[in-house]
């Protein structure tokens, strides 16, 4: 992986692999191509009640691509919950790279000026491919999920890849499909020239929660 770099990087995700690292102090980066891969259709989110309520009420402020670095390693930390991470050092590096070509992206949830909750993730043509999440306050990844579903629905992108299906995941409509399937499903998406790379993500940023909830209500 000496000279893997993130224009590397990018052509690996063009043909639907990953990189993870076994744990945080591991340096090793292996590309992952698993035979079932987690989607979220962007026509079928799905946002219990609850969470729709928290939304539209509006206890944070989103942000896109303002604390970028700082939201990587807030996934990368070790939790109650989680007690390893994938996210290494390479990886880190490699992201950072990524977010200066202008094709990582982090969707963020700030309150009283501290950064309480976010994603990451990579956009290519019609794809974003989701990488990790955290929350310090309650709701703050999934309202920062929420936002980035209504991004990604108005920027006309049309895969959302969660690269592994989870219980939580599911709750919002992800769903598994065999790798072919999804192969089929990337190589449509990176046929769509969104234009919503860089900075043109961040102008995809909705009027608020409401603008949010109406967005996906629209697209279902």
């Amino acid at each position: 992986m000496d000279h893997f770099g993130a224009r590397e990087l990018l052509d690996c995700y063009a043909r639907g692999v990953f990189p993870m690292a076994d744990a945080r102090e591991d340096v090793r980066v292996f590309l992952i191509d698993p035979e079932r891969r987690g989607v979220i259709p962007l026509d079928r989110f799905h946002i219990p009640r609850r969470l729709a309520r928290t939304v539209r009420a509006e206890p944070f402020e989103i942000r896109t691509d303002s604390a970028f670095a700082q939201v990587v390693a807030a996934c990368a930390e070790i939790a109650p919950d989680r007690t390893e991470t994938w996210i290494n050092g390479p990886i880190e590096r490699l992201y950072s790279q990524l977010h200066e070509l202008g094709h990582a992206h982090s969707v963020e949830c700030w309150l009283d000026g501290e950064l309480v909750g976010g994603l990451y993730g990579v956009a290519l043509k019609g794809a974003f491919f989701g990488e990790s999440m955290f929350s310090r306050r309650t709701d703050a990844s999934k309202v920062a999920l929420v936002h980035l579903v209504a991004r990604l629905i108005a920027g006309g992108f049309e895969l959302l890849d969660t690269q592994f299906l989870t219980e939580h995941l599911a709750r919002f409509g992800a769903e598994e499909i065999p790798r072919q399937e999804y192969r089929t499903r990337l190589a449509k998406a990176l046929r769509v020239p969104t234009g919503s790379e860089g900075a043109e993500f961040q102008r995809l940023a909705t009027a608020g929660g409401a603008a949010a909830l109406q967005l996906i209500t629209q697209a279902s």
